[in-house]
C-alpha cells in the first residue's frame, strides 16, 4: 500500500492543499528536520575531495572480485546541480571544500525548506538530507564543469539547446525533445504526450540513478561472472555480464541499453550501448551513444559512481559526471507499484476531453 500511495503521488502533477493546522505542523517538522540536517554535514564537505583521499583496499567476494554488494543511496546530492554554477567560474569542483562547501549546503537546505507546498518536501524527506551532500556540482570533465557544446549536426537534428529541458524534472530523466509532461500544460491527446517516466516505463540510463525526491535506493548484487543492479524507481534492474561476451547486434535496442562489464583493478567498468531512440540520455544519438560507468569503492560505506557520456555526433567531446553512492541498509529497495497506481495518465486524458467538451 505504501508503494502504491507513493506511485500515485509521484505521478500526479498536483497535490492536495495543506490546511492551516496541518501546514503549521508540517512547518514544525521541517524546521526540526533542518536543524538535525545541519548537524549531519557529510565528511566530504569538511575534508578534501576524492582525489586527495588515500586509496582504499576494499573487501573481496569468495571468488576474488572486489565486493561492491549492498544497498546504496545518492539522495544527499538531490539538490546538487549537474553543471558548475556561474558563481564558481574559473574554479574546479575539488576547490570547493570545507567551510565554503558547508555554507553552500546550508543555502541548498534553506531553499528546500522554503519551497511551497506540493510534490516535494511536504510529502518526501530525501530532499531534506542535502546537508550531507559532498560537492558543489557533478560534472568533473571537462575541468570547467560544463557540458560541452552541441555539435552542428545535433543542433540541426534537435534544434538549439533548450535550458528548460536540463533543469528540474526534465534534467534528471531521459526525455526526448519535444516531449509533453503532466508537469506542463499539455496538450494531452494520447499517452504519447507523457514522458516514459510518467508512463511507468523507465527513467533510462543514467537517469535511473540520478537523485530524486524519493525512492533513491539501489542494490548491487554479485555472483561469479555477473553483477546485478536493482533500482527502486521505476522497478528497473540490469544484469551485467563480466565474461567478455560482445554486445548484442545493432538491430536489438533496449530502453536501458546493452551492458557489458569488466574489472580494472578495484573498479567495475560498465560499458552500455544499443539504446532505444526514445530513451537515450539528453537526446543523444542512439546509433552511436556509449555510456561508460565506473564504480570504485572508496570506503567501507561509499562507492564513487562516475559516468562518461560519449556521443561525438551530439556533443563536441565526451563528458563525465560523478557522485558518491552511500551504503544505507536501513533503506532497502521497496516495490514501486507504478502501473498499479498509475491513475494520472487516464485521468488527465479524460479531463482534457471533458475540458474540450465544455468549450
Amino acid at each position: 500500500m505504501c508503494a502504491l500511495a507513493t506511485a500515485i503521488v509521484a505521478l500526479s502533477p498536483w497535490s492536495a492543499p495543506v490546511g492551516g493546522t496541518e501546514r503549521q505542523a508540517a512547518d514544525s517538522r521541517l524546521q526540526a528536520a533542518a536543524q538535525t540536517a545541519n548537524q549531519r554535514v557529510s565528511p566530504e564537505a569538511r575534508s578534501p575531495q576524492p582525489g586527495a583521499r588515500k586509496k582504499y583496499a576494499g573487501p573481496r567476494t569468495p571468488w576474488g572480485d572486489p565486493d561492491l554488494q549492498g544497498t546504496y543511496t545518492n539522495k544527499y546530492e538531490q539538490s546538487t546541480p549537474l553543471e558548475r554554477p556561474e558563481e564558481f567560474v574559473g574554479r574546479h569542483v575539488e576547490d570547493v571544500v570545507g567551510a565554503e562547501l558547508v555554507d553552500l549546503l546550508e543555502k541548498r537546505n534553506k531553499q528546500v525548506i522554503e519551497r511551497p507546498a506540493g510534490v516535494g518536501p511536504f510529502q518526501f524527506r530525501d530532499s531534506l538530507d542535502v546537508m550531507k551532500g559532498s560537492r558543489a556540482w557533478l560534472v568533473v570533465d571537462p575541468p570547467d564543469g560544463r557540458i560541452p557544446p552541441m555539435t552542428i549536426a545535433a543542433e540541426r537534428r534537435l534544434g538549439p539547446p533548450d535550458p528548460s529541458l536540463d533543469t528540474g524534472i526534465n534534467g534528471i530523466l531521459n526525455q526526448r525533445r519535444p516531449t509533453g509532461s503532466s508537469f506542463g500544460d499539455g496538450p494531452f491527446n494520447s499517452q504519447e504526450d507523457f514522458s516514459l517516466w510518467e508512463r511507468c516505463i523507465t527513467r533510462g540510463l543514467p537517469g535511473v540513478m540520478m537523485p530524486y525526491i524519493h525512492g533513491n535506493s539501489y542494490q548491487i548484487i554479485q555472483a561469479p561472472g555477473v553483477v546485478v543492479i536493482r533500482y527502486e524507481l521505476t522497478h528497473d534492474a540490469r544484469v551485467i555480464p563480466l565474461d567478455g561476451r560482445p554486445h548484442v547486434g545493432k538491430g536489438i535496442r533496449l530502453e536501458m541499453g546493452d551492458a557489458r562489464g569488466r574489472w580494472e583493478g578495484e573498479t567495475l567498468v560498465v560499458e552500455t550501448t544499443n539504446f532505444k531512440d526514445r530513451s537515450t540520455y539528453r537526446n543523444a544519438n542512439a546509433d552511436v551513444l556509449r555510456i561508460v560507468e565506473r564504480f570504485t569503492r572508496q570506503a567501507p560505506d561509499r562507492i564513487e559512481w562516475a559516468v562518461t557520456v560519449d556521443d561525438r555526433t551530439t556533443w563536441t567531446r565526451p563528458w563525465t559526471f560523478s557522485m558518491p553512492l552511500t551504503m544505507n541498509d536501513r533503506e532497502p529497495v521497496f516495490e514501486f507499484a507504478c502501473h498499479e497506481g498509475n491513475y494520472a495518465v487516464p485521468n488527465i486524458l479524460s479531463a482534457a476531453r471533458a475540458a474540450e467538451r465544455d468549450r
